[in-house]
């Protein structure tokens, strides 16, 4: 018996990894006597501009030269997915919860042309002080590490959220939010 899927004809386009194109940041708290996921981390999701009614995927520290913030959309399509770069921190009462991300764009020494982004996230029990001085030590340490020769970093951004819950669990976090894809034909 013949394989359907192998004898049909897949010849037509070939696309690249898909970039993200458009974003918005958001931060949210949460606390819950109850449990984090389905408490603390559903209500600081709920609180970070309504973005509990998504799947939420989380993703590494990249950002394509494309990339752009925008305001957060009206309309999110309840269960859709929502692809992110995300800190949260989860905590229990009493004990501090910090997130934080910082992210700048790197920027072609001689050309001028834009390459893209680099971001960095903090999550842990720091004062917002000193996770932005963590953050700004980080986002350093990767320019530094691999593209200040070539590049140069420029209109850095950081984003922190920090509370102390009263409630049995707490959880902070701050997130860039992806919205839209291009998908670059090979």
């Amino acid at each position: 018996m013949k394989n359907e899927i192998a004898s049909r004809d897949f010849s037509g386009y070939v696309f690249g990894n898909r970039l993200p194109k458009e974003y918005f940041v958001t931060k949210g708290k949460g606390e819950s006597d109850i449990t984090t996921h389905a408490g603390s981390y559903h209500l600081a999701l709920r609180d970070a501009d309504g973005i509990e009614a998504c799947n939420i995927i989380t993703y590494s520290s990249i950002l394509p030269a494309v990339a752009r913030e925008i305001k957060r959309p009206k309309i999110l399509t309840h269960g859709s997915v929502m692809e992110t770069i995300m800190a949260v921190c989860n905590t229990t009462s009493g004990e501090r919860a910090t997130a934080g991300i910082t992210y700048g764009w790197l920027y072609h020494k001689k050309t001028g042309e834009k390459y893209g982004g680099l971001v960095c996230e903090y999550n842990g029990n720091f004062s917002t002080i000193k996770a932005k001085e963590q953050l700004a030590l980080s986002l350093q340490e990767l320019y530094t590490n691999g593209y200040s020769d070539d590049y140069e970093l420029k209109n850095i951004k950081m984003i922190t959220n920090s509370f102390i819950p009263k409630k049995r669990f707490g959880t902070a976090l701050v997130a860039l939010c992806f919205v839209n894809y291009i998908y670059p034909v090979l």
